[in-house]
């Protein structure tokens, strides 16, 4: 299962509809389970790198299966075998707000990636719309974390 293309182009028009209220110019990436680009897009005045991380946040939510800040954890207590990792697929995998796993009824269906606004109003935007939309947001804390 997979989120397919009319869906992705409603996820978009929400965050574009919440960046605008916000006075933001951001990049919005939505991606399949697997990671495959299903929708791009940046908004006019968003920064040229911003498509790129939204990307890299879509991948990472999506063949991770978590949202990409709850990443951070492992990142600090491995950095080097998450580094090792964030290399090997299509795109980095990034640990940082604003990366959100799309999953519905237990189904890992992709990722939403934003950029452009701080790491909390990407973070925010992307909850506040899944949510609006039906998405699960409730993900178990990411195993590959070690406790210190």
């Amino acid at each position: 299962m997979t989120v397919p293309f009319q869906e992705a182009r409603a996820l978009a028009d929400a965050v574009r509809a919440q960046a605008e209220e916000l006075g933001k110019a951001l990049s919005i990436a939505v991606v399949d389970y697997g990671g495959f680009v299903v929708l791009i897009e940046r908004m006019d005045g968003a920064r040229p790198m911003t498509p790129d991380i939204a990307l890299s946040k879509a991948y990472s939510a999506a063949v991770m299966q978590r949202p990409t800040a709850m990443l951070e954890n492992w990142r600090q207590s491995d950095p080097v075998f998450f580094t090792q990792v964030g290399r090997m697929g299509q795109h980095p995998i990034v640990a940082t707000k604003g990366g959100w796993t799309l999953k519905r009824d237990g189904a890992i269906l992709g990722g939403l990636g934003i950029s452009g606004g701080s790491p909390d109003e990407d973070q925010k935007i992307c909850e506040d719309v899944l949510r609006a939309a039906g998405f699960d947001l409730d993900f178990p804390e990411w195993a590959g974390a070690r406790r210190h």
